[in-house]
């Protein structure tokens, strides 16, 4: 480090600048592989001269420049030293106040470097301009190293939450997120939400302090819980593989140690046999008998060859079981992370469906609600400015009395322009309510004149029907009679026919030709009524469907008129906050002056105590 602090002051002499003594102190006190600058008021030639060092720095794997004080150009000057070094692993800008140039530059930054694992930005409003911290989005995308980011206090919108969510769809390495306290809403952590089933990585996400509502906070904690469970999950599996595999090679060490063996006991056994057989050439004869144990010998080791060739196939086999148990436990593995999926898919598409059950009709009286609430603190922040420019005009009264009578007829000025500017503001608020009124008073008209004219058309179709039913009904008991008076008539006419045949034969052909006729005719009187008795079903389920539909039409209704009567309540309610605002920024105002007046009158014209 001494080299660093060397090249450090080298740098700041010839930028024509001295080196900064509070920074040489730090580098002289540092720790080994930690450079803590932090709370030191870091200038532009110092940043320049960090700048060009930390890319050969290869020591520093931790940087900490919280509360630093860095302008726009001096931070831009270190974070494009840092694109190319490759051995930091923790980087902490929180306090720094970074903006627009500060978020581009911490884009490229991601962008570019391949070794930061930490960054903090906390307490910096980076999420102020939406161009800049796209960029920084579009860094954090094609980042394939950082692990963990600290964005909280940044000022987010639900538009930096969108760019966000985008970037978390194309990141595979962040595992850590925390975004409390900025200003992401009900948009911002929907749009949250649904990334997270596309991130496979990001097991931990803070979304506190946002305004975002409880479901959406539940569905992201219940997203990060399956996520750890499958970190859980994937880094038991590894360690089970790592078990496993050790014992098969434990396993195939033995295995060869034994063959090993085996192969030294057989040369060993060869070379005796050998011996034995160049030293019985010359004395076949004589040591016939010896030859023959020398036999058995071979064979108990031909039996012991064997059984060792049965204990390698029994490691074989079990070799193998261990390796089906290997593919058991993958097979395991993707069925429960695919069972996981399929869970938390049907668990999305639920909650998808209930909030577009529940916020459908009023996400858009959330957002202006939200508005309205924005422009509220718009005022507090004013009036806290107020306050604070009214202390730094207290200070100010200490030094001499025409400075005392200068700044008061300022401080009655700006007063008078805050409180033109709250009443304006507050009038603006006014008409906006009014025309959200009128806008929700035609909305709820039209959906009620709407909602009449269908039960109207819906009633004039049941009138139809009726008379459609009606005149079936009729035609089918005329066709009844006349077919009633037809089958009496061929009655008639057949008993007639068979009297006559006593007296004439020759008819009898005929008759029987009638009889056929009259069983025909009768068959089709048979379907006709029976596709009357149809006619009659179908008439009774329209009947019985048009009270259905004519009961749903009035629960619509009612349901409806509880909205509208719910609807009404929260305007109401809006309507006596706004008021009661109006009432206490009036009341703030006049305090505020009264208070400015008595200070001024009360205050000395030269020697005055400074303020408790």
């Amino acid at each position: 480090m001494e080299e660093f602090r060397r090249s450090y002051s080298r740098l700041c002499r010839e930028s024509g600048a001295e080196p900064q003594e509070a920074v040489l102190q730090q580098l002289h006190q540092l720790p080994r592989g930690r450079l803590d600058l932090a709370t030191q008021s870091l200038t532009v030639e110092t940043c320049r001269a960090l700048g060009k060092l930390l890319p050969r720095e290869m020591l520093c794997t931790e940087l900490v420049l919280s509360d630093c004080m860095l302008s726009e150009e001096g931070a831009t000057l270190l974070l494009r030293g840092l694109c190319a070094n490759t051995v930091l692993r923790f980087l902490d800008l929180k306090g720094n106040n970074l903006r627009a140039a500060g978020a581009e530059a911490l884009g490229k930054l991601l962008q570019q470097n391949k070794s930061i694992q930490s960054l903090t930005l906390e307490w910096n409003s980076l999420g102020t301009w939406d161009d800049a911290f796209a960029t920084f989005c579009g860094g954090l995308a094609a980042n394939g190293a950082l692990q963990q980011l600290d964005l909280r206090n940044n000022q987010i919108s639900h538009k930096g939450a969108e760019e966000l969510a985008l970037a978390l769809k194309g990141n595979t390495t962040l595992q850590q997120l925390d975004l409390r306290w900025n200003n992401v809403g009900l948009l911002g952590g929907r749009a949250l939400m649904n990334c997270l089933p596309s991130n496979r990585t990001l097991w931990r996400l803070d979304l506190a302090g946002n305004n975002i509502p409880g479901d959406v906070l539940r569905a992201v904690e219940q997203a990060m819980g399956h996520s750890q469970d499958r970190l859980t999950t994937f880094q038991e599996n590894q360690a089970r593989t790592h078990v496993l595999s050790k014992e098969v090679q434990h396993l195939r060490e033995e295995k060869s140690k034994q063959f090993l063996d085996l192969m030294e006991t057989i040369d060993k056994q060869r070379e005796e046999m050998a011996k034995s057989s160049r030293a019985s050439a010359a004395r076949v004869g004589q040591l016939q008998e010896a030859l023959n144990e020398r036999h058995s010998i071979i064979n108990a080791l031909k039996a012991k060859l064997q059984m060792t060739e049965a204990a390698l196939a029994l490691s074989e086999q079990k070799a193998q079981d261990l390796g089906e148990l290997l593919a058991t436990a993958e097979q395991e593995q993707l069925s429960l992370s695919q069972r996981q999926a399929k869970e938390l898919k049907l668990e999305q598409q639920e909650a998808a469906e209930r909030e577009s059950k529940l916020l459908r009709d009023l996400s858009a009286a959330n957002e202006k609600n939200l508005l309205l609430q924005n422009q509220v603190e718009e005022l507090e922040r004013k009036v806290r400015c107020q306050q604070e420019q009214l202390f730094q005009t207290r200070q100010e009264l200490t030094s001499t009395s025409a400075e005392l009578k200068m700044r008061a007829i300022q401080a009655e000025e700006r007063l008078d322009m805050e409180k033109r500017r709250c009443r304006q503001s507050l009038e603006d608020l006014e008409s906006l309510r009014i025309k959200e009124v009128e806008h929700m008073t035609r909305h709820l008209e039209e959906s009620e004149r709407a909602m009449q004219e269908r039960v109207q058309r819906l009633e004039a179709a049941r009138l139809s029907l009726e008379e459609e039913l009606g005149r079936v009904k009729a035609a089918a008991l005329s066709e009844r009679g006349q077919a009633e008076e037809e089958l009496i008539k061929a009655k008639n006419q057949a008993h007639l026919e068979e009297e006559l045949s006593l007296k004439d034969q020759e008819r009898v052909a005929e008759v029987s030709r009638v009889r056929v006729e009259l069983q025909e005719q009768n068959g089709r009187l048979q379907a006709e009524l029976a596709a009357q008795e149809a006619l009659r079903e179908k008439a009774a389920a329209l009947e019985r469907q048009l009270k259905v539909m004519a009961s749903d039409h009035r629960e619509a209704l009612l349901d409806r008129e509880s909205e509208n009567a719910s609807l009404r309540e929260k305007l109401r309610l809006r309507e006596a906050e706004i008021a009661r605002i109006r009432d206490e920024e009036a009341q703030r105002a006049s305090f505020l002056q009264n208070a400015v007046l008595a200070y001024v009158q009360g205050s000395p014209v030269r020697t005055l105590s400074p303020p408790k």
